[in-house]
């Protein structure tokens, strides 16, 4: 990989499956949790729960959330919240978009915003939203 493409490349961070986290989590770019977590997620970016991972929180704030596995807790998302087969999600959530796919169990109550007119939807990197649809693909087939 050349250095102009680590620079484009889009930052994120993962949390092993064995990785076990209580606390308070800020961050700006991706994260993917694979393990466990258990706190208050507070940040700019979007963040992703894999298969198998589980998040237990007060609160989480978040760009976009994307959900594979297991969610408990009140959730903002600035963006949008995917829900892929198998997730679990359990709590009160507030976003602009809202999919939720066959096979998925939400227990709450969904209150829908509009996209905020300061926030530019389609400004993220297309490596990085590419990369997306590619995780998802694999998670499909």
């Amino acid at each position: 990989m050349s250095n102009a493409e680590k620079k484009n490349r889009p930052q994120s961070v993962t949390f092993s499956e064995t990785s076990s986290f209580d606390g308070l989590l800020k961050f700006k770019e991706t994260l993917c949790i694979k393990g466990k977590f258990h706190g208050t997620i507070d940040a700019q970016g979007a963040l992703i729960v894999d298969k198998g991972a589980i998040v237990e929180a007060d609160h989480i704030f978040v760009t976009s959330l994307t959900v594979y596995g297991r969610v408990t807790g009140m959730v903002r998302a600035v963006d949008k919240v995917d829900l892929f087969p198998g997730a679990e999600m359990r709590g009160d959530l507030t976003t602009a978009r809202f999919r939720i796919a066959d096979n998925v169990i939400f227990e709450g109550q969904c209150s829908m915003t509009g996209v905020d007119k300061e926030i530019e939807i389609f400004s993220r990197p297309i490596e990085e939203i590419k990369a997306e649809l590619r995780g998802q693909t694999r998670e499909q087939g």
